[in-house]
């Protein structure tokens, strides 16, 4: 069987035991702060298993795309060395959600490995927790496996939890012995050893406890199944090779690298190494680019770049002085496209990200790499064998090395780091980072949220209708629940149907009111829990409210319609760029709002004004049509097959809501959209900028909006005509005229200014100072900048001849200084020390070259003392 076989072959046989067949999520999870990357099947069902949300299905099977290469889980390092390690890997799961458990999760397992992928019973084991009898005895007695194959393990091996609190339980691992030529000596055993011999391939979980601060077990009220198994290690198996890189996964990306460098696989091992990071890393590259990832100096982008930089140093083991990587990375998105069409989706985006981050890196990479050896070689000459950490921290900081990168090199001349003086050196980052990544997981509401996950989830009627009648079920005052509340109070309102949008997917929440035969309440935020109750927010206006009361919710219509128009605009926006730059642009986030909507999207380079422009015409022209904006609604499945744009770092329930322009867009949104494009009125484009590392922003206005932006720019561009006195179509040229003017005039004002320093500087001279021999001339003087400082140095410099020449302005708002010494005297004295020790005692820094150099300071009141003092200065530098 192929990988592809083996992937579809098991999503099909738990299909025929009514699981329901889920997509990957995206590599960047959802709503949880705690994770840089999606590391496990399980991560997009964690909200059904703490039971905050419900998808309409009790069990699920999933072919999921997985990056462990940060944080808790991080296999970067052994990537390579070893058989199985990956940064990049699929995992296969099936997951019940309070169905079936410990017996149908194996009796599955056991006949899908043994039935379906044929796998010999006799080389299969079992490894179960400790004192989970109820496990030991399933595989005993309902599979039939020898007590003997049946081991026990303790909770490093066999205990599995979500967290420090939260849901856990015993897991059961099963293990296929790959015979004794695997075995890495005479103690190999399960448990006693990591070799190759008894290989782990798949790990079910079985959740039934849920662990206290006090470490205290409960059972679960619905205990619930987690089961991961590696696709690249099950298909090692099956096919009989090797390792994870032999097989039909990974060997054509290898392959694509050995005709790239002319040397083949397999006839050196630490080339070999090389191949196997190049093709793990590619793939890694390739799936987080798509999913929205991005080189940055922080968080996932960081790590990204990392891994892009590890491979193309081994790349240059094999011998690459070139770009290699994009086209390596093809090979990635011609194997797996068809299983993801993202990847074909954003073929060109890819390639483009990849190539300029390795071009910009290959150019520090030699210089670092030699200046790394020339350390190496000293180390060895002086019989040492550790790097010093600052060596190490210059390399990280100054040519981006990571730290792996560094220890790799060191590892392979069998040389250690001095780790604990790098850390030194790293510490305010790593601080950085850390909080930066710091976050609560998703059970962690306040409590008083927490007590009303039993409720069921608030009716939205709100994309048909504008008002509503419904019933209070909870109210929360000063975060607290409470059963009544008066005027005057802010408070949280909960009820069984609601017309207000709650704030998601970029679009702000609505605002109105909530009101009954003796109360108002002005709403002003909308927020919805996981278990999609809503949260009403705002202030009670006049009357008292009580739980059970009968209300009316109204939203505030004109609001709504002012966000509907740019909630759609943003859709026609989406195509629009699409079609001008390239399918590889997709939406990167996005706010929408009354008077205005912001849309990130993935883009390499600012736009010009003539694609804004022509961005503009294809607005006015999908408007102008009056296109019917149409919404369905379908299973997931269904809906991708449409082509349908989705956003992954959204979350979708089984069942989507899908928004379509015919012939313009496709879009998964649960947003609000007017009923025709003609809605819209007009979309005026407002800005164009750059968020970070490939990423553009659109800031436009609709509508009313739009109109209120032209006529204050029409009015403002007449009160300009008005001060020019000129007419509509003359203000160009006038002001182009006076720009003119005033450039001859800011020359000429220049001009004598140098005529008047030159006069002045005859009388200056009368004012140096000899130092040792030395002429030395340090002056305050009335300049503004500091080019006007450098021409000043430069006419007392001609005149002076040989000597040093100090000068400073307080101008500014602070002190500035230049220091110039002649060539003759370079040797002697240094320009850079001399203006760094003076702008200390002004409280700043500075430094140059050593016959010129400026620099400033805040203390600026301190100027005239500290240029008496630059004799002494000059005298003691000598």
């Amino acid at each position: 069987m192929t990988g592809k076989e083996i992937r579809e072959k098991f999503l099909a046989y738990f299909e025929s035991k009514r699981h329901v067949r889920v997509a990957s999520s995206s590599l960047v999870p959802a709503h949880d702060p705690t994770l840089l990357f999606t590391n496990a099947g399980m991560v997009q069902f964690k909200r059904l298993f703490l039971g905050e949300e419900q998808r309409g299905y009790s069990r699920a099977a999933s072919a999921q795309k997985c990056v462990r290469a940060g944080g808790k889980h991080n296999d970067l390092e052994n990537v390579g060395k070893t058989a199985r390690h990956h940064t990049f890997f699929e995992m296969l799961g099936n997951f019940s959600f309070g169905d079936y458990f410990k017996a149908g999760a194996i009796e599955m397992a056991w006949e899908l490995l043994t039935e379906h992928y044929k796998l010999p019973t006799e080389r299969l084991w079992a490894t179960v927790y400790h004192d989970d009898d109820e496990a030991a005895d399933l595989w005993h007695d309902v599979i039939h496996l020898p007590r003997e194959r049946i081991v026990r393990l303790g909770e490093k091996d066999n205990f599995w939890a979500m967290g420090d609190t939260g849901p856990c339980g015993p897991c059961s691992e099963i293990i296929i012995d790959q015979g004794e030529e695997r075995a890495c000596g005479p103690d190999c055993g399960i448990g006693r050893c990591d070799c190759d011999r008894y290989l782990e391939i798949w790990n079910l979980v079985f959740m039934q406890f849920n662990r206290d601060e006090q470490g205290n077990l409960t059972p679960l009220p619905k205990p619930s199944i987690d089961t991961g198994m590696g696709l690249e290690r099950l298909t090692a198996v099956i096919q009989g090779v090797p390792t994870n890189f032999d097989t039909d996964l990974i060997r054509p990306v290898i392959a694509r690298t050995e005709e790239l460098a002319g040397i083949a696989y397999g006839q050196d091992p630490a080339l070999d190494v090389a191949f196997k990071v190049i093709a793990d890393h590619c793939r890694a590259i390739t799936f987080l680019i798509t999913d929205g990832v991005l080189p940055s100096n922080e968080g996932r982008g960081y790590v990204l770049r990392r891994i892009l930089r590890r491979a193309v140093r081994f790349g240059r083991l094999l011998g690459f002085k070139q770009p290699f990587l994009a086209p390596v990375g093809q090979k990635v998105i011609e194997l797996m496209g068809g299983d993801y069409p993202e990847l074909l989706d954003a073929r060109s985006f890819i390639d483009q990200v990849v190539h300029n981050e390795e071009e910009r890196f290959a150019e520090t990479l030699d210089h670092g790499l030699k200046i790394l050896t020339d350390n190496l070689e000293d180390l060895k000459a002086r019989g040492e064998r550790r790097l010093p950490g600052d060596i190490a921290f210059k390399l990280y900081d100054t040519y981006g090395f990571p730290l792996d990168l560094i220890t790799d090199v060191l590892q392979e001349q069998q040389l250690e780091l001095d780790l604990s003086g790098f850390n030194e050196h790293m510490s305010r980052q790593r601080e950085s980072s850390r909080q930066s990544w710091k976050g609560g997981l998703p059970g962690e509401l306040p409590p008083v949220y927490q007590a009303l996950q039993d409720l069921e989830a608030t009716v939205f009627v709100g994309y048909d209708q504008f008002e509503a009648e419904s019933q209070i079920l909870a109210i929360i005052q000063e975060g607290a629940a409470v059963s009544g509340a008066k005027a005057g109070r802010s408070v949280e309102i909960v009820v069984e149907t609601t017309p207000f949008y709650a704030e998601s997917g970029g679009q702000v929440a609505d605002t109105g009111t909530i009101r009954g035969p003796d109360f108002l309440i002005t709403i002003t935020d909308v927020q919805r829990l996981p278990n999609d109750v809503v949260i009403h927010k705002g202030e009670i206006k006049q009357g008292e409210i009580k739980i059970g009361k009968k209300v009316v919710l109204a939203i505030d219509a004109g609001r709504r319609r002012q966000i509907a128009c740019h909630h759609t605009a943003t859709h026609l926006l989406h195509a629009a760029l699409r079609h001008r730059l390239g399918d590889h642009v997709k939406q990167a986030g996005s706010l929408v709002a009354p008077d205005r909507f912001r849309f990130d999207y993935s883009h390499f380079t600012g736009l010009s004004d003539a694609v804004l422009a022509q961005l503009e015409v294809d607005l006015l022209h999908d408007i102008q049509q009056n296109l019917p904006v149409n919404v369905s609604y379908m299973p997931m499945s269904e809906a991708l097959e449409t082509g349908a744009m989705a956003l992954f770092d959204e979350k979708y329930g089984n069942i989507v809501r899908l928004v379509a322009v015919p012939g313009v867009s496709l879009e998964l949104c649960g947003g609000a959209h007017v009923d025709q494009t003609g809605d819209i009125g007009f979309c005026k484009i407002i800005s164009e900028s750059s968020v970070a590392a490939g990423i553009r922003r659109i800031e436009a206005v609709c509508g009313a909006a739009a109109l209120r932006y032209l006529q204050e720019e029409s009015q403002e561009l007449s009160a300009v005509g008005q001060r020019l006195k000129a007419g509509k179509g003359e203000i160009l040229a006038r002001l182009d005229k006076l720009l003119q003017r005033q450039r001859e005039l800011e020359k000429e004002v220049e001009a004598l200014q140098g005529q008047l320093a030159a006069a002045r500087s005859g009388d200056l001279l009368e004012r140096v100072r000899h130092v040792d021999g030395v002429k030395v001339l340090a002056l305050e003087v009335d300049v503004a900048d500091p080019k006007g400082l450098r021409d000043f140095a430069d006419k007392l410099k001609d005149r002076l001849q040989s000597g040093v020449i100090i000068l400073g302005s307080g101008r500014g708002d602070k002190a500035m200084l230049i220091t110039v010494v002649t060539k003759d005297l370079t040797d002697r004295l240094h320009a850079g020390k001399i203006v760094g020790e003076l702008a200390a005692r002004l409280g700043g820094k500075g430094g140059g070259r050593p016959d010129m150099a400026q620099a400033g300071g805040p203390a600026k009141e301190k100027l005239p003392e500290v240029l008496s003092e630059a004799y002494g200065v000059v005298a003691k530098l000598m």
